[in-house]
């Protein structure tokens, strides 16, 4: 026998009926998203290695640690399968001009790729959630897409999720702060690991997002940012918070939340929960005016989000929010093989005027006796069998019979008027 094969360790396969949760929640998303008028943008789920390089950052953990990147044979291009999609799109907008009209507030789900030891909802390919808003710089935006996860996350039935804030401010509110740092953290050196040591002079400011409990009690009395921030900053800040308690969106600020990646400024984000333990961050974001510039386009401001859809699957099932597997409206029941024509050209008709119909199946030895076929129907959760037999077809008419509501009630439909009775077996 030839060897058996098995996933990449960390890539998962997603069968039925999970694969039905990944819809409903797909589908949740794509409703919502309407409503706020963001609309779906597809980006390549390979890019060149230098464009996360440049937009995530040299010396993040994704950039140092995480990037699945290859060589390509055929030309020799450095290519990255994308650990994130913020770089994509930005990418997508400066190469095809998105903005030249005005601003745009857009939306992705996909795959992305990191390879990093798997563990509970943090796996080597995960599907994040984006929103993503490009040309528009007030506080306003910044408010709308923290609203806009918020509101996500209550309609899914979801509870107890925090969500906690800070400012970056800008560029120049930053290299005084950073000055600041590094002049604390070199007093503590003897305190520093390996990576705070390494990020001291290239990247201070995420020393304070560092898990080490060693180095918490430093940290916690670093200089802080809120500190550096200019009058334009606070009140681009005090302007969300405003929002915010206007949409009834409760908030903390915390002074410490730096987030992973280079390219934001003013307002950063984070939505928490304290159920799914170290992988507690549900979704996180913030302002990245920069980026732009800095993959090469124009000066363009820009604020969005990314969500792991996994953790949010799995903060469904803790909480007892899971949502319900889609079962078919109806069940066909064919008796015998040579009732399949008419019974085909029905179902067809049914499930053209939006009924959803699964038909049994038979197998090498014909299609099965009515008692298993019904058996069959009743495990499929349909609310109705539909029995193709041959008295039924001799007459022109199947029969319809109630499997849950009136269970056992049932009565003759004209095969010839599918169409007519099809409302009667949805919901």
């Amino acid at each position: 026998m030839a060897e058996k094969l098995s996933a990449v360790k960390g890539m998962n396969d997603i069968l039925p009926p999970e694969s039905a949760r990944w819809e409903w929640l797909e589908d949740k998303v794509r409703g919502l998203m309407a409503r706020y008028a963001y609309r779906s943008i597809r980006t390549p789920v390979v890019e060149p290695t230098q464009l996360f390089v440049r937009g995530t950052g040299q010396t993040t953990d994704i950039v140092e640690k995480e990037m699945y990147s290859f060589e390509d044979r055929l030309n020799g291009e450095q290519l990255t399968l994308r650990p994130e999609n913020t770089p994509g799109v930005v990418r997508a907008a400066i190469e095809h001009n998105l903005t030249y009209d005005g601003g745009k507030r857009l939306y992705y789900m996909g795959p992305m790729f990191r390879h990093e030891r798997p563990q509970r909802g943090r796996y080597r390919q995960f599907y994040q959630l984006g929103a993503e808003v490009l040309g528009h710089p007030g506080p306003e935006v910044d408010a709308e897409l923290m609203v806009l996860a918020h509101q996500l996350f209550t309609e899914l039935g979801l509870s107890d999720i925090r969500v906690e804030m800070n400012s970056l401010g800008v560029p120049a509110e930053r290299q005084a702060h950073r000055a600041a740092l590094v002049a604390y953290f070199e007093q503590h050196r003897d305190l520093l690991d390996g990576d705070a040591q390494r990020r001291l002079h290239t990247n201070p400011l995420r020393i304070l997002d560092t898990k080490n409990p060693a180095m918490q009690e430093m940290v916690q009395g670093a200089p802080q940012l809120l500190a550096y921030l200019g009058e334009a900053s606070l009140r681009h800040l005090d302007t969300v918070k405003a929002l915010l308690d206007a949409c009834g969106v409760r908030w903390s600020i915390n002074p410490r939340l730096v987030r992973g990646l280079d390219y934001y400024s003013h307002t950063v984000f984070e939505f928490i929960t304290d159920q799914l333990g170290a992988q507690g961050t549900l979704c996180g974001g913030g302002r990245y005016d920069g980026l732009f510039e800095v993959l090469g386009g124009k000066p363009t401001p820009a604020v969005g989000w990314g969500m792991g859809l996994e953790r949010v699957l799995e903060l469904l099932r803790e909480q007892g929010a899971a949502a319900t597997a889609p079962v078919p409206d109806a069940y066909a029941i064919v008796p015998d093989a040579q009732a399949l024509p008419q019974a085909m050209q029905v179902l067809r008709a049914l499930r053209a005027a939006g009924v959803s119909v699964q038909m049994h199946a038979g197998s090498a030895e014909g299609m099965g006796s009515m008692k298993s076929q019904f058996k069959k129907a009743d495990g499929s959760g349909a609310r109705y069998a539909l029995v193709f037999g041959a008295d039924e077809l001799a007459a022109g008419e199947v029969t319809v019979k109630a499997l849950r509501d009136g269970v056992g009630a049932q009565q003759r439909q004209s095969l010839g008027t599918a169409a007519d009775w099809a409302a009667s077996l949805r919901p």
